[in-house]
C-alpha cells in the first residue's frame, strides 16, 4: 500500500480545508490566540476501539507541542463511560480538530467493531476475513485500516496493486482464457510484481480457470457460489490456487462458508453496513 502517513496528511488537509475555510470563527471570536487547555476522548458505546494511532497523528502532524496520552489501544474492547485518551494543546487546534477526530474515530471504531464479530465467528477455521474496494471515496485509507485492528485481512486497496478479471473484464475481452492469457502476457511484459485473480461464475468457469491458469492466476473467486458449491469446485482446484468466496456473505452464513475450507471469505458490508459508534471530546476544567 503507498505510504500510510503520505496519504494521512492529505486526507487531514483536504478535511481541514473543507470543515475550517477561511477560519474557525466560533473558536477565534471567544478564545485567546494563545490559551492551550486539556481534553478527552469519552466512550460513550460498547465496541472495539480503533483510531487512536491515527488521532494522535492526526495531532501531531497538525500540533507538534501536543501531549497526548493514551488510555486505550487500537483493537481494545471499549465499554461506555471509559476514556481512550487525553491530550493538551492549544485550545483553537483543539477545537479545530475535535469533529475531524471524532468522525473518524467513529467511523473506525463501527468497522472494526463489526469485523470483530465476523472474525470471530471464524475463529477455529482456517479462512480468513477480507474486506473489499465497496468503499468511502477519499475514505478508503481509514476504512481499510479499521478492517485491520478488526482482525480482518485487507484485501487490494486499489485497482493498482493487484489484477483482478472480473465478469466484467472476462465479457470485454472475449472469455476466460483471452483475459487471462492478455493479463499474464502485461503483468509478464510490464509489472512481474502483480497478481492475477478470476472471478468464477460456475463450476464449468472453475474448471476452466484450473486447466489455463496453472502458473499465471494465483486466487480463483468463486462469485455467488452456495457452500455446496464450494465444496465441489475445491475438488477441481486442489492446492494449486487461492480460493476466495464471495457474494452476500454475512453473519447467518459465513461460518458455512469457512468450513468448506475456503482460502478467503470477502465481505463487502464490513465497511458499507458498518454503524459509527458513539464517542465525544470533552474539555477538562482544572
Amino acid at each position: 500500500m503507498r505510504d500510510f502517513d503520505e496519504q494521512l496528511r492529505r486526507l487531514v488537509d483536504a478535511a481541514i480545508l473543507e470543515d475550517v475555510g477561511d477560519g474557525d470563527h466560533s473558536t477565534l471570536c471567544c478564545i485567546p490566540a494563545g490559551a492551550r487547555g486539556k481534553a478527552v476522548l469519552k466512550i460513550k458505546q460498547d465496541g472495539v476501539l480503533a483510531g487512536v494511532d491515527v488521532a494522535e497523528k492526526i495531532l501531531r502532524y497538525k500540533v507538534p507541542s501536543v501531549v497526548f496520552e493514551n488510555h486505550k489501544s487500537d483493537g481494545d474492547a471499549m465499554q461506555a463511560g471509559e476514556t481512550a485518551f487525553q491530550l493538551e494543546a492549544p485550545i483553537h487546534a483543539i477545537l479545530q480538530l475535535e469533529r475531524l477526530v471524532l468522525n473518524i474515530m467513529q467511523r473506525m471504531s463501527g468497522i472494526a467493531t463489526l469485523t470483530r464479530t465476523y472474525t470471530d465467528k471464524l475463529q477455529g477455521y482456517p479462512t480468513k476475513l477480507l474486506d473489499t474496494r465497496k468503499t468511502t471515496p477519499n475514505f478508503r485509507l481509514l476504512e481499510k485500516e479499521a478492517v485491520r485492528i478488526g482482525g480482518g485481512v485487507n484485501h487490494r486497496f486499489g485497482l493498482f496493486d493487484m489484477i483482478m478479471l472480473k465478469d466484467n473484464h472476462i465479457d470485454y475481452a472475449g472469455g476466460l482464457e483471452a483475459a487471462i492469457d492478455r493479463a499474464h502476457d502485461y503483468v509478464t511484459r510490464n509489472h512481474p510484481h502483480l497478481k492475477i485473480e478470476v472471478e468464477t461464475r460456475s463450476l464449468a468457469d472453475v474448471q476452466k480457470v484450473v486447466a489455463i491458469g496453472k502458473g499465471k492466476v494465483l486466487r480463483i473467486m468463486l462469485d455467488n457460489f452456495s457452500p455446496e458449491q464450494i465444496r465441489e469446485a475445491l475438488t477441481y482446484i486442489g492446492t494449486d490456487f487461492e480460493t476466495e468466496a464471495s457474494g452476500g456473505i454475512n453473519l447467518d452464513t459465513i461460518e458455512a462458508y469457512a468450513a468448506t475450507g475456503v482460502t478467503y471469505v470477502s465481505v463487502g458490508g464490513l465497511i458499507h453496513q458498518a454503524r459509527s459508534l458513539d464517542l465525544s471530546l470533552k474539555a477538562v476544567i482544572i
